[in-house]
């Protein structure tokens, strides 16, 4: 899923938080690796004003995961860098809107997310990749996966990802082997 994918380019590393869309040539490589989804040519290049939309873009998404996951403070890893609930709902409408035909999501306070579609006009490169994902975002967070929307509870992961059977508690094998390694620790620590 598109979505999934965009938000994965913040990942966590033993040195830090890595993120793949730091740069204009992280911003290009990814691109590259996603020209169907989002509708560019192979050789697409990204610029600087283009990257700064789009990981604006995925902090609002990661904002509206974080409330998808838990509505409470979102977590620790991610709560100095991502805006607002409002302010990311709006920005994920407004990215949707500049495609010609746009889904919308609405969340009132106390309902569950819904999508509807609104006509938009003709776009550029930059906002017709931005409104790609932000209708993907909104596709998952309106529809049945929302459900299924987890944020990794392995230490220092900042993933999210769709659970996929009833048992599956992280992102990856590596994650879960993390937390049971570090459960074990502290376990035995004060012994």
């Amino acid at each position: 899923m598109l979505v999934l994918d965009f938000v994965s380019t913040v990942r966590a590393t033993r040195s830090g938080l890595l993120d793949t869309l730091s740069d204009v040539s992280g911003m290009t490589e990814w691109g590259r690796a996603h020209t169907a989804e989002l509708g560019l040519s192979a050789d697409f290049t990204a610029t600087e004003t283009l990257r700064r939309e789009v990981v604006e873009l995925r902090q609002g998404v990661r904002a509206l995961f974080a409330k998808a996951v838990a509505p409470g403070p979102v977590s620790s890893a991610d709560a100095d860098r991502l805006p607002g609930f409002a302010a990311s709902l709006d920005l994920v409408n407004a990215a949707a809107f500049a495609a010609p035909l746009a889904p919308r999501l609405d969340w009132p306070a106390e309902g569950v997310p819904s999508a509807t579609s609104v006509p938009a006009g003709e776009a550029a490169e930059s906002p017709r990749i931005r409104a790609a994902l932000a209708a993907s975002a909104i596709d998952l967070l309106a529809g049945p996966y929302r459900e299924r929307l987890r944020a990794c509870p392995a230490p220092r992961c900042v993933l999210y990802f769709a659970k996929e059977h009833p048992r599956q508690e992280w992102c990856s094998v590596g994650c879960g082997n993390r937390a049971r390694a570090a459960r074990h620790y502290h376990q035995h620590r004060d012994r």
